[in-house]
């Protein structure tokens, strides 16, 4: 065996993920030892001669004596057999040194028939440990780890690096680093953990590059918890990113909507010394504003000023982007023109389409349009994403005549209307119940060469749903996984939401499932849907467990979701859990819809509690309480439940002195049907008074 041949008794990993082939450790044929007399002459005279060259070669070029030399030896590297070259290697270290050896081994690692031949690698490595040499024989083992991946045999190599510590070899962090980068390329993540645990448990801790490492190789497969794991730890080592790394940290957190995440990384790293430079800055601007946390992005755009800092029409951009989204459009116009006026930066394409886009959102299409014609007047060419944003406006609006002139003026610019372009109409033709010009758009742009996204496919399957026709929306959810395109979560959603509404709860599990089989995640959407539809079918306590599964996962509910729970459970008199998620949904500032509102209140008074009713009521706005409190009246009334809407009557006046009339009349109206004449009596004495 190699390893015992060379003075050291093997002693194999006991961790199985790293045991190393025996097969590596043993001559197949019998070795020339150079170390000791040799059979025949011959063998170890040629041997001689070859390290006489080598030496001559290395000491040529001393300018190359602290780095491996790039040796020119006048021989056939074929006539060389394995076991020649290993003997070569062991003998220059032994007598001519570690840098003269590793010369050689880097010039054998050249040739095709020694670069894969594992005991060459080991030979070299015991040598230079057994001179000391810990730095070249760490870099002998990185060589092996590179080359062995070449061939898809890393995790052999690895094994071989972790054999050689236990045989002296003192493992330094750059091995560590490499395995890590190589692995990274070649997508093994999970090994490359148990890789960096084992390494830690023998005392290998990584540094900078290798927490690096570890973090942009989960960001490059947009692993969230992976990366806030390795980046948490990372920080508590004290290691702080570089300006790249935080930009690729910043970005992943933002595009998975963890902005608040990159925001608390980001401050905690710039207490820790870290010095975000503008690309930094620009890109936490551009997640905040995204998200919709403009004070915080502004906060940040004062920071990065007073930083020294000028905030170039990128950021300028991502800030009117999130100012429109608000619906904050003339606070983004004046920040528009502050740009306009600069001296430094001007408005890009992508600034004018950000703002027109906000322009439309709002309705204010002269506005959108006047920003199209100053666009050409500046020299600034619209883009097929500016005219498709100005097209969509415009038929949210109703206004096709346009966004069809607007198709023509695209293409004679020279933008070719796309997929995007004609998604957009069609959408707007399909809420505008024009459902037949929305397919012959369709057409028209097949016939044009373009390919249904899908997009196309969710707006048509969305369209037919809304018609109560699920065949044809499943005609076209087939075909769209029959052309290759994956669904996403919203084409599940709809389908799944159309048939909670028949009732059909069946598919809509089994839609369900499926979704989370392609490894979509269900978003409010989803849950929502099927609480409805477990609640609408009578089945309560599915809708719960369903309820209970979202908040798990960290899917937040809104007040549509509680309203649907609360419904479920006062259809089934479970009115004190109703009336705990109603605390709930209102201690979480969710303003319950009127349904809710009524359902909730009404079941109480059922049930004779029309106090509790009262006491669930008045944390309302006052106007929201106005309006639910009439409405349950005249409920109340027209279940002739007259002595609680008297009850409900008295506190209304309360608060407010305007009398609705619809309401009164079905009061007065209910009371005498049940003869209840001292209610209408003392109600008007009330009001004649002035009270009311």
């Amino acid at each position: 065996m190699i390893l015992r041949y060379h003075g050291i008794k093997p002693r194999l990993s006991a961790n199985p993920l790293f045991t190393l082939n025996r097969s590596y450790l043993k001559f197949n044929t019998n070795p020339i030892n150079t170390l000791s007399p040799s059979p025949t002459s011959e063998p170890q005279s040629f041997i001689k001669t070859i390290c006489n060259q080598v030496c001559e070669a290395y000491h040529q070029q001393s300018h190359f004596r602290f780095s491996p030399s790039k040796l020119k030896l006048n021989i056939n590297p074929y006539s060389l057999t394995h076991e020649q070259a290993i003997s070569i290697v062991a003998s220059l270290a032994n007598e001519a040194g570690s840098m003269v050896a590793i010369s050689f081994f880097y010039w054998a690692l050249e040739i095709s028939r020694f670069r894969h031949f594992m005991r060459l690698y080991i030979v070299t490595a015991t040598s230079l440990i057994k001179n000391g040499n810990f730095d070249k024989a760490n870099e002998v083992m990185q060589c092996l780890v590179r080359s062995f991946a070449e061939v898809g045999r890393l995790k052999e190599a690895v094994g071989m690096v972790f054999e050689m510590q236990n045989h002296g070899l003192k493992l330094k962090a750059e091995t560590l680093n490499c395995i890590l980068g190589v692995g990274f390329e070649m997508g093994l993540l999970d090994y490359l953990e148990k890789v960096f645990d084992e390494m830690s448990e023998r005392g290998v801790c990584g540094d900078f590059t290798s927490y690096k490492l570890m973090v942009v190789g989960y960001c490059r497969i947009a692993m969230v918890s992976e990366v806030d794991k390795w980046l948490r730890e990372m920080l508590e080592r004290g290691f702080i990113v570089d300006n790249a790394t935080c930009t690729l940290v910043i970005s992943l957190f933002c595009d998975k909507g963890s902005a608040s995440r990159a925001f608390w990384y980001f401050d905690k790293m710039v207490k820790m010394g870290f010095k975000p430079n503008l690309i930094n800055y620009s890109c936490l601007i551009n997640g905040l504003c995204k998200r919709g946390s403009i004070n915080q992005a502004f906060g940040k755009l004062e920071e990065m000023v007073s930083k020294g800092w000028k905030p170039n029409v990128y950021v300028h951009t991502a800030l009117i982007d999130g100012l429109c989204k608000k619906g904050w459009t003339e606070k983004a116009f004046r920040l528009f023109l502050k740009l306009v006026r600069s001296d430094n930066y001007k408005p890009n394409v992508h600034t004018y389409t950000t703002m027109i886009s906000g322009y439309c959102n709002e309705e204010k299409l002269n506005r959108a349009e006047m920003l199209l014609s100053r666009m050409n007047e500046q020299g600034l060419v619209p883009n097929t994403y500016t005219y498709t944003t100005l097209i969509n406006g415009h038929c949210k609006m109703g206004s096709f005549e346009r966004a069809y002139e607007l198709m023509d003026v695209m293409d004679k610019e020279g933008f070719a209307p796309n997929i995007c372009t004609y998604n957009t109409i069609i959408d707007g033709l399909c809420k505008k119940g024009r459902i037949q010009e929305a397919y012959e758009l369709l057409r028209e742009g097949l016939l044009h060469g373009l390919q249904a996204d899908r997009v196309t496919y969710t707006i048509l399957i969305t369209q037919h749903c809304k018609q109560a026709d699920i065949e044809r929306a499943m005609a076209f959810f087939c075909k769209m996984v029959k052309v290759g395109l994956q669904p996403d979560i919203h084409s599940y959603n709809t389908l799944i939401a159309a048939f909670c509404k028949k009732k059909k709860m069946k598919e809509s599990e089994n839609f369900f499932e499926e979704a989370l089989r392609l490894g979509l995640i269900p978003t409010k959407e989803t849950y929502t849907s099927m609480i409805c539809g477990y609640c609408r079918d009578g089945n309560i306590s599915l809708g719960l467990k369903f309820f209970n599964r979202m908040n798990d996962i960290g899917c937040v509910p809104d007040s549509i979701t509680y309203g649907a729970i609360i419904s479920g459970l006062c259809k089934e008199s479970r009115l004190e859990e109703a009336c705990q998620l109603y605390e709930t949904m209102m201690d979480k500032g969710l303003s319950p819809c009127e349904v809710t509102r009524l359902t909730i209140a009404y079941e109480y008074c059922k049930k004779g509690d029309s106090a509790i009713a009262m006491v669930l009521l008045e944390r309302l706005e006052k106007k929201l309480w106005i309006r639910t409190v009439n409405t349950l009246i005249r409920k109340l009334c027209s279940e002739k439940k007259v002595g609680i809407a008297a009850l409900f009557f008295h506190r209304l006046l309360d608060k407010d002195r305007n009398v609705d009339r619809v309401t009164l009349t079905a009061f007065i109206t209910a009371c005498y049907e049940t003869d209840k004449f001292a209610l209408v009596s003392d109600l008007n004495e009330r009001m004649s008074k002035g009270i009311g």
